[in-house]
């Protein structure tokens, strides 16, 4: 799917800022062009030249802060010469039909897609918003290369991730994730968040499979890299690991899976990995 590049950007507005790692933690805010609302967005920025961009998308009921605070990885991107820039997971500010009636679907729950159902269709263009608005901003803004963009994430993030990465291989030079959603239109949470933002029976959310997807012929130049934890209470019913990795060895894009033993779905599994996902993403920028 191509997405428009935008004529151009609102200004940002920042919001606080703390010295971490001799770099910054940032948080901003801005009018957006994808979605008609403000959006919300965390940085780091380590001190010196940023060799690199990493797009991190967070998981379900989550915003722009979980990663920046918890996953500690502000000391390994400052290290690499990497930022971080963190969106926050849906519009906010909205009364949309059943936007706020659970956590698995509208508030904090886009799944990184566009929307074409009434009312969601108007704010829920979360995949524009990713691949052109976020994108473009990490260079005007902050200085970093089309070309040295890479994209990770967690659970319904690492969905996102996957997806956006494969349906956009062009725009991020690395792809990698923790216990992402790799199925979803066979998982409960994927079932009932591509009804919601596709209309029942559309057929459109095998288009935001990174299972399907793959099957379909779509493909990134580099490895893929995903960990996962075997403690994980989603692991079997919600995730199915194993259907992507059948999917990749079938059509040979190439992947690197690590199921971690005792690890479960929370902010402490990342932190424990968080080193290697910013080393992979930095040696290939």
């Amino acid at each position: 799917m191509e997405i428009k590049p935008l004529q151009s950007l609102k200004p940002l507005t920042s919001l606080k800022s703390h010295k971490t790692f001799e770099g910054l933690t940032q948080f901003w805010e801005h009018d957006s062009i994808s979605t008609g609302t403000k959006m919300k967005f965390s940085t780091f920025l380590p001190r010196g030249p940023v060799r690199g961009a990493l797009i991190w998308l967070s998981g379900l009921t989550c915003t722009d802060e979980n990663f920046i605070t918890k996953a500690g990885a502000q000391k390994y991107l400052s290290a690499a010469g990497l930022m971080v820039i963190c969106p926050d997971t849906s519009p906010r500010g909205l009364q949309l039909p059943a936007e706020h009636d659970a956590y698995d679907f509208g508030s904090g729950a886009s799944f990184y897609v566009n929307a074409t159902t009434p009312g969601y269709r108007d704010h829920y263009q979360m995949e524009s918003y990713i691949v052109s608005e976020l994108h473009e901003l990490v260079q005007t803004q902050f200085g970093v290369s089309k070309d040295r963009i890479s994209l990770s994430g967690h659970s319904m993030g690492g969905h996102g991730a996957l997806t956006l990465g494969l349906r956009h291989p062009e725009k991020f030079q690395t792809i990698s994730a923790f216990s992402p959603i790799v199925n979803p239109v066979r998982a409960p949470w994927g079932i009932k968040a591509f009804e919601g933002y596709f209309g029942s029976g559309s057929g459109e959310g095998a288009k935001h499979d990174a299972t399907e997807l793959i099957l379909s012929g779509a493909k990134h130049p580099k490895e893929i890299l995903i960990d996962q934890g075997l403690a994980d209470e989603f692991f079997e019913k919600q995730l199915m690991t194993a259907n992507f990795t059948a999917a990749c060895r079938s059509k040979n894009q190439p992947l690197a899976v690590n199921l971690r033993e005792g690890y479960d779905h929370s902010y402490y599994f990342i932190s424990t990995f968080i080193e290697n996902h910013v080393k992979f993403h930095a040696s290939n920028l």
